[in-house]
């Protein structure tokens, strides 16, 4: 199943069949521990609702409401190698190889919910950075409890020259405005993800592919659970939490987004989030 949150309510898609819900606050709604079965019980008395998806990219809103989103990095090992490339030359580099061996992961603060666009959205890129690309993101619905209880798409949009100048930058890097995209829609899966899910961005540029990569998520380090232990240690959610969980896709050194971008980025059974550059 998959979850939708549209301009006119949220809807419910079950084997290419959709169910508007009346009368339901997101936050409350997507905030439950046994979101599955609640699911099952309004379809069993709901009628699918054969106009819900007219010009369909134009009803979906990004999938959050209340909710914080936040950030694990270096969890594959391209990112680490990535993020050592980047510093080197300002003696950070040693830093990441160190997180990505160590016990704590590096978990971060990315959005609140006004910074966050959804599909079709356009993302930003920092006019005082020089060096910028996407991270394709699984990225994980969890509840106030602490349980994932619904998958997404993520892109973590980040300034590589400012990180690179000096790690403790990474805020600077990472949250500003239109700095991150979720959507479609939140997967539901109670058996969770298989380990080979792919992921893949396609980055296209004057009609034209200038980039492409696939990950499978077996290539993450740490497991999805721990992600979301650290997270939530000392740290309440009333609504609960988007968290989104690294990336394993890192454009060549010589490639930098620009305004007009096209950014593509599919990941098995969830869908594609697709978003340009403003």
């Amino acid at each position: 199943m998959r979850i939708y949150k549209t301009i006119k309510g949220i809807v419910i898609e079950k084997n290419a069949t959709f169910f508007l819900v009346n009368d339901e606050d997101w936050d409350e709604f997507i905030n439950d521990d046994d979101i599955v079965n609640k699911a099952k019980e309004i379809i069993k008395i709901s009628k699918a609702t054969e106009n819900v998806w007219q010009n369909k990219d134009q009803h979906i809103l990004p999938p959050v409401g209340n909710q914080e989103l936040w950030a694990c990095g270096v969890t594959y090992l391209r990112s680490k190698i990535g993020r050592q490339e980047e510093s080197k030359d300002a003696g950070g580099g040693d830093f990441y190889a160190k997180v990505y061996e160590a016990e704590r992961p590096e978990v971060f603060f990315k959005s609140t919910p006004h910074r966050i666009v959804g599909h079709n959205g356009k993302v930003s890129i920092r006019k005082d950075s020089t060096w910028d690309v996407p991270e394709p993101e699984l990225t994980l619905m969890v509840t106030s409890s602490g349980k994932i209880i619904g998958y997404t798409i993520g892109n973590d949009m980040s300034s590589r020259s400012i990180e690179g100048e000096n790690p403790l930058y990474l805020p600077q890097a990472k949250t500003y405005d239109g700095c991150a995209a979720i959507g479609p829609c939140i997967y539901l899966n109670e058996d969770g993800l298989a380990t080979d899910t792919n992921i893949h961005l396609e980055i296209i540029r004057s009609n034209q592919n200038v980039f492409e990569g696939n990950v499978a998520i077996s290539q993450m380090k740490r497991t999805l659970e721990e992600l979301v232990s650290f997270v939530y240690r000392e740290c309440s959610f009333p609504h609960g939490c988007l968290i989104m969980t690294g990336t394993g896709i890192v454009p060549p050194n010589d490639f930098t987004l620009a305004p007009g971008d096209e950014i593509q980025i599919k990941i098995d059974n969830i869908g594609t989030l697709i978003n340009t550059v403003r």
